[in-house]
């Protein structure tokens, strides 16, 4: 009798399921964006999924795996795109989107399991007159966990900044992967422990956060004559404090041919923005838009546009949420027409981020298409992009990235699944220690922290 099948056992009465199908759509995320990944990765399969109810039954699954040596991998939308959902030792894939229970949601914060989705969280929150601070594009299928354990910044963080921005969470609720797992707490800068650690190092079943009062979140494309002028607008609109936002995204004229649903809207050769602004200022940022001598080519209300995000919006035509062509959901557009397409990160700092963006258009003009996702952090205006890039080698990506580096820009290798080569999405924070304390026999996503026993038994 085989491990797995002892496991089995102790997991009588759970759901399970070990079918082919089921086994590779939950042992994928969208690894696939990355022409170096995807050779990688591809084929790695779960020998299991299992989907637990509840907390308690979640703890027997915890519990079954560390008592027979069986490695898993949690699972939450799979909307990543590093290769965090793939199991590179087989095992069990642990599906928690059926832990979205809400435990609490009051002015000012929520807490939620782990396994929430994210636009339904914000469903919930809406009828009390909140919102979540900010969100992944891939609000419908994401959870709040996977958030936390893969995710950085989204839809917001042009006012919010990012996750692991100290304030972003409140609390994280872990358990351990022992014989008889435990439930551990994460407050304040303790969080960082598992912030974004690709689920190596204890089970995150709970996740508090502030809200924000919810607006009436008016969307809008607006085009321009050229990128840098589309550029200085989203800079200005930025550093007009006065005018509540929560989208501000610029994209190179060459990346309209791509978001066939925008197509009407993207006269051909124009920079354009896709925007959201609190609709009782939207008229404010008409006069803004003026001043940049940008065009509106697309209004849409905030009542609309919430029924399009929520899905309660029965009437035909229209894109879906403008979100959804922004942040890496511009590259799944493009793969969609290009599979030669691929992206890479950057990060253009201030005080220099419009110079920085310039130089950049102009030192990788043949194959880099930039679209830029506007941030606040810590008081200061920055921009990321997820550029899309015409792959040709990963040594001519590599090389890109390299050169960006030495012009200053800010890089991260989105090429890797393994969290130490992850550059700038590093958190400064005991990872490996904590991996030592919540799960000792290193059953957790094996593979994606490297080198984490030494790093424990030095600290140590």
């Amino acid at each position: 009798m085989t491990a797995l099948d002892r496991l089995r056992a102790d997991l009588a009465g759970l759901t399970l399921a070990d079918d082919a199908p089921t086994l590779r759509m939950a042992s994928r995320d969208f690894f696939w964006f990355s022409p170096v990944l995807k050779p990688e990765l591809e084929g790695k399969v779960a020998d299991l999924v299992v989907t637990p109810a509840s907390k308690d039954e979640l703890r027997r699954v915890a519990a079954a795996c560390a008592r027979h040596r069986v490695p898993l991998v949690i699972r939450g939308g799979g909307t990543g795109n590093y290769g965090q959902a793939v199991p590179l030792a087989g095992g069990v894939v642990v599906d928690m989107r059926k832990l979205d229970r809400k435990i609490f949601a009051r002015p000012g914060g929520c807490r939620f399991e782990a396994g929430a989705n994210m636009l339904d969280m914000d469903k919930m929150l809406d009828a009390d007159g909140q919102e979540l601070r900010f969100h992944p594009s891939t609000r419908a299928q994401a959870t709040i966990g996977g958030f936390v354990a893969g995710g950085a910044a989204g839809v917001g963080s042009c006012t919010w900044g990012q996750i692991d921005n100290l304030g972003a969470v409140t609390a994280l609720e872990v358990m351990t992967v022992e014989e008889e797992p435990r439930l551990i707490e994460l407050r304040g800068r303790e969080i960082l422990k598992v912030m974004h650690a690709y689920g190596v190092n204890g089970i995150i079943t709970e996740v508090e956060l502030p809200t924000a009062p919810a607006h009436d979140w008016a969307e809008r494309i607006v085009t321009f004559d050229s990128f840098m002028a589309a550029v200085r607008f989203g800079q200005a609109f930025m550093e007009c404090e006065g005018i509540a936002k929560k989208l501000v995204s610029v994209h190179d004229a060459r990346i309209g041919p791509y978001l066939k649903r925008l197509a009407p809207y993207l006269p051909e050769g124009r920079a354009f923005a896709i925007l959201m602004v609190s609709e009782p200022q939207a008229d404010t940022l008409d006069l803004l838009i003026a001043d940049h001598k940008g065009e509106v080519t697309f209004r849409r209300g905030a009542a609309e546009a919430k029924a399009v995000a929520f899905g309660t919006h029965h009437g035909r035509g229209g894109p879906g949420p403008l979100y959804e062509y922004t942040w890496n959901h511009t590259t799944l557009h493009a793969l969609k027409m290009d599979p030669a397409i691929t992206y890479i990160q950057l990060r253009f700092p201030a005080p220099n981020n419009v110079a920085l963006v310039e130089w950049t258009a102009k030192e990788f003009d043949e194959d880099v298409l930039l679209h830029l996702e506007f941030q606040r952090r810590e008081g200061k205006v920055i921009t990321s992009s997820l550029a899309l890039v015409k792959y040709t080698t990963t040594e001519r990506l590599n090389a890109i990235m390299a050169r960006a580096t030495e012009g200053g820009v800010q890089s991260s290798n989105a090429h890797t699944y393994v969290l130490n080569n992850a550059g700038w999405k590093r958190i400064d924070a005991p990872q490996p220690e904590f991996k030592r304390l919540a799960d000792p026999f290193g059953l957790m996503n094996p593979g994606k922290l490297v080198g984490w026993e030494a790093a424990s038994q030095a600290a140590e």
